[in-house]
């Protein structure tokens, strides 16, 4: 039987406690006050961020490095790639299945037209550009751009380049170098986890701020409902039963890897809470760094259960507003679709919603829609980056579990 340690006891009472004083502090609605809570909240996501990008790096690059010419590098990667398509199809299917059962109904125009502003500041690159942007023309550019899907290209390059190379005193030297580099960043990694209370009042006082402020319109009830309700059920049902086909508890799963969870809830980015994830399912969760610095980075960067399902209803929604009919066959066609952008979507965040909305500019829908969504999308961020990080758990003791000896 597993129980939780003193320390952890104590980590999670404070990360409660930080949670309900944010809490109240945002709904105080003082505005000097909110503005340090997002100068706060602000400063604990860039860390993350910055510490985010080094260590996709570095982890790919050295577990390649350390067993990349070996048989079951392929059969690891293969095995992740498996559990991630399943896991991210049933979260589109799942979002499918809602937004047919409880069919949200359009949005008044006058609303719509309202929105047009809004939405017109976010535009972005076309689906075309955002795939072309991934292959890197320039090694410095990826990290300045903090391009995820162009890190691990470059990454896996040095990688499987350092494993191909014969065994000489200067590949020692470089590949003890970058592990000399990551312990460092882990242990930077630890130090900031230690203030993270601090974080944790001051994200908690934003949202309390911004869902007092009134930003859930009454209009988007079914629309949200549909995607938290898509989100439940894929973390608390399809997640867990996928677990235990492999024999996994996910009860004692979940309780190991709460602090990911709340550290991606927070920070809103897969990718800015890879550092935690990593550090949590090694020592917490008893996964092997071989299987967890080689698997997880693959998920932060194609595994977007919450992503998928957030495309998926967002673009039905968009379309049907703009009069398109939603056959059956033209859902099924974009839950494929929805998978696919998933997987290629880098973790960071609002990333869903600049890819949804490229997705929608691409097929000439009515992108202005988007405007009425971007202010509520701050919760749903939260709430599926939560859920990504989670299935990458699930994906990587699954993966762990395939491959003990």
């Amino acid at each position: 039987m597993v129980t939780l340690r003193v320390d952890d006891m104590k980590r999670i009472i404070i990360w409660i406690a930080a949670l309900i004083v944010g809490a109240l502090l945002g709904l105080l609605q003082f505005d000097a006050l909110n503005t340090v809570m997002n100068f706060i909240a602000t400063v604990y996501t860039r860390l993350f961020q910055l510490l985010s990008v080094p260590t996709i790096v570095l982890a790919v690059i050295t577990t390649l490095a350390s067993f990349g010419g070996q048989r079951n590098t392929g059969r690891i990667f293969w095995r992740t790639l498996t559990y991630t398509l399943l896991t991210t199809l049933m979260a589109a299917i799942v979002g499918a299945v809602l937004y047919m059962i409880i069919t949200p109904g359009n949005l008044p125009m006058g609303t719509i037209e309202q929105a047009a502003v809004a939405a017109s500041d976010t535009q972005s690159l076309s689906y075309y550009d955002h795939i072309l942007s991934v292959i890197p023309n320039n090694i410095i550019r990826p990290f300045l751009e903090g391009n995820v899907l162009s890190l691990l290209l470059i990454a896996f390059a040095v990688g499987l380049g350092l494993s191909r190379l014969p065994e000489s005193e200067s590949k020692q030297v470089v590949v003890k170098g970058l592990t000399g580099l990551q312990e460092l960043l882990f242990l930077l990694i630890r130090g900031l986890i230690w203030t993270l209370p601090l974080g944790i009042v001051a994200f908690s006082a934003q949202l309390s701020a911004q869902v007092t402020s009134g930003i859930v319109m009454e209009s988007l009830g079914k629309y949200v409902a549909i995607i938290l309700g898509g989100n439940a059920i894929q973390f608390f049902i399809v997640l867990p039963l996928f677990l235990l086909i492999r024999g996994i508890n996910p009860l004692k799963t979940f309780s190991r890897m709460m602090p990911a969870v709340l550290m991606a809830l927070f920070t809103k980015s897969s990718a800015a809470t890879l550092p935690v994830t990593m550090d949590t399912i090694e020592q917490r969760g008893r996964v092997k760094p071989r299987i967890s610095r080689f698997v997880l980075p693959i998920c932060t960067t194609i595994n977007m259960n919450g992503c998928a399902a957030f495309i998926l209803v967002t673009s039905l929604f968009v379309m049907q507003n703009g009069g398109t009919i939603l056959s059956f066959g033209t859902i099924a066609l974009w839950v494929l679709i929805s998978v696919i952008s998933a997987v290629g979507n880098a973790g960071v965040p609002m990333g869903c919603y600049f890819l949804t909305l490229s997705l929608m500019s691409g097929i000439g829908a009515p992108i202005e829609l988007m405007g009425i969504i971007l202010p509520i999308y701050t919760i749903i961020d939260m709430i599926e980056t939560a859920e990504n990080v989670w299935s990458d758990s699930c994906v990587c003791t699954m993966v762990n579990k395939d491959f003990e000896q």
